[in-house]
């Protein structure tokens, strides 16, 4: 390329560096300016967090590509690139497996990336990143100047430097990188997962996450199930002051009713036949933290008047005990119910309902967050991808058009499973195969989306056959099979006392889906 050409695309890029642009606009001029250069089938930005490369940038590669998370160790490639200051080119034979292998748009069958160019970014002396490179043609960087590519990669460090600086003038810049911070905090405490996602509905979520988590209001998390509620606590407690003190977790429905007193508030010897020494509730381990309870709908009124006192007065009692215990805790609370409706049923205190909610949080279901869905399946894919040992992971394009097109009732939770199960199905297919493709039929997405499919067959494999003398329902299979879930649904009901949650327990549902189930066989 002649001088004048090369000065022609860098002019742009210069000029850029004094205007207030998006981040995503920015890095879309940088990549374009790279590719005229120094054309190639794909080029990546990627950010340096802690032990992990994460695609800001891309082209030419898959959608889900920026939901993945690149572990430099499981990469030798990422890591040989890190390792020295200049552009490093990976010969075409090179034995060092390329962590792009069936990600570039366009691969077919087991092609894998040929030609590879990358340059480490570094900002202020340290490394931020990395610029790269691919091309399907093994060929297709001869005769470039490893030079080039390192100074469009001090351009790239320059434009990211000025767009770092740009962006912390403005508040969203301020909480984005707040946000960020606490959850690098909350990966090294408490080991939690990244929050993804780039829809609005996301983003409004992460913004109301900053607002919230530098104050110390109680919150009340709402939304359905598997949305990832706890993972939302995480981030608020990372982003809070008290980010380096601990967070407590209880799942209020996990534990049997004359166990949760002793769980939150804690026992000394002799308090209950078992009880055979002193013990610490959650409320006293969270102290000075954040106490986080999940499924808090779920709690017995006799226990929710006592988490009420320790609210309004941060004392406590330990169970069998009558000495005072101060506690300073910041709660958390996380449901899947509409408590409003409850308080209004009897079954939850109206005073500690509103203890609790000083700051609701609604976090949308999956199904509200388009395109959110290929960047956690690119997520989770390259979850699989190192916990299975394999070289390459993918979805077909007919397998991203099946995800997106799903309802998703079991949301983030439900996602992650199927694409566990996947993986695994695509390993058995393939197993000699060095790039595994997952396609629409491995996600088995057409059975899944009859509605009632999935609770019908576990609550009718949980509840065993047709008891001795009982006539077999007979008929329409759809509604016999109606009549057997209603027949189950009653008597787990009438055995658990008329409690849905002992009795989704009973049958091995989510507490969710049986209610869903139960609303659908007009029980509720």
């Amino acid at each position: 390329m002649q001088p004048d050409t090369l000065l022609t695309l860098l002019l742009p890029l210069l000029d850029d560096l004094s205007r207030d642009l998006p981040e995503a606009e920015r890095y879309k001029r940088l990549l374009d300016a790279v590719q005229a250069f120094l054309p190639c089938d794909a080029i990546a930005l990627l950010c340096l967090e802690g032990d992990k490369l994460v695609p800001v940038a891309v082209r030419g590669f898959g959608a889900d590509t920026l939901g993945r998370r690149f572990r430099i160790d499981e990469h030798p490639r990422f890591a040989a690139l890190l390792a020295r200051r200049g552009a490093t080119r990976f010969a075409a034979d090179s034995d060092l497996p390329d962590p792009y292998d069936g990600l570039i748009e366009g691969q077919r069958g087991q092609l894998e990336v040929h030609d590879c160019l990358g340059c480490p970014l570094y900002i202020d002396e340290r490394p931020w990143g990395l610029l790269t490179l691919d091309s399907l043609d093994p060929a297709r960087f001869d005769g470039i100047a490893l030079e080039d590519l390192e100074a469009f990669a001090s351009l790239a460090a320059a434009t990211v430097r000025v767009g770092e600086r740009i962006s912390a003038l403005t508040r969203r810049a301020e909480q984005d990188e707040q946000l960020m911070e606490a959850y690098r905090q909350a990966a090294s405490h408490q080991a939690s997962r990244e929050m993804i996602g780039q829809s609005r509905a996301q983003r409004v979520l992460l913004e109301e996450i900053a607002v919230v988590g530098g104050s110390d209001l109680s919150v009340l998390i709402s939304g359905e199930t598997g949305v990832g509620k706890e993972l939302v606590a995480q981030a608020i407690h990372a982003a809070s002051l008290r980010a380096h003190k601990p967070l407590i977790s209880l799942n209020c429905a996990a534990l049997p009713e004359t166990l949760v007193e002793s769980e939150l508030f804690g026992h000394v010897r002799g308090a209950f036949s078992g009880a055979l020494g002193e013990r610490s509730g959650k409320f006293e381990l969270a102290d000075g933290g954040t106490l986080f309870l999940d499924e808090v709908g779920e709690l017995p009124l006799a226990v929710q008047a006592k988490l009420l006192r320790v609210l309004q007065s941060g004392q406590l009692q330990r169970l069998g005990s009558d000495r005072e215990h101060r506690v300073d805790v910041r709660v958390i609370a996380a449901t899947n119910r509409n408590l409003a409706e409850e308080v209004r049923a009897g079954r939850f205190r109206a005073d500690l309902y509103h203890r609790l909610s000083v700051y609701p949080l609604h976090v949308p279901p999956l199904r509200e967050r388009g395109r959110d869905v290929l960047l956690l399946a690119g997520y989770f894919l390259e979850e699989n991808r190192a916990r299975l040992g394999l070289r390459s992971l993918r979805l077909t394009a007919e397998a991203q058009a099946a995800l997106l097109a799903y309802d998703w009732p079991g949301n983030v939770r439900e996602l992650e499973h199927l694409i566990g199960r996947a993986a695994l199905k695509a390993m058995a297919a393939g197993e000699r195969q060095r790039i595994l493709s997952i396609d629409a039929s491995l996600l088995d997405l057409e059975d899944q989306d009859r509605p009632g499919r999935q609770d019908a067959a576990r609550a009718g494999t949980v509840a065993g056959p047709v008891g001795e003398g009982e006539a077999p329902p007979t008929g329409d299979l759809r509604l016999a099979v109606e009549q057997f879930q209603r027949q189950q649904i009653l008597a787990a009901l009438e055995r658990q006392g008329r409690n849905w949650a002992a009795a989704a327990r009973e049958l091995g549902l989510d507490r969710a889906n049986l209610h869903r189930l139960a609303r659908r066989l007009g029980l509720r």
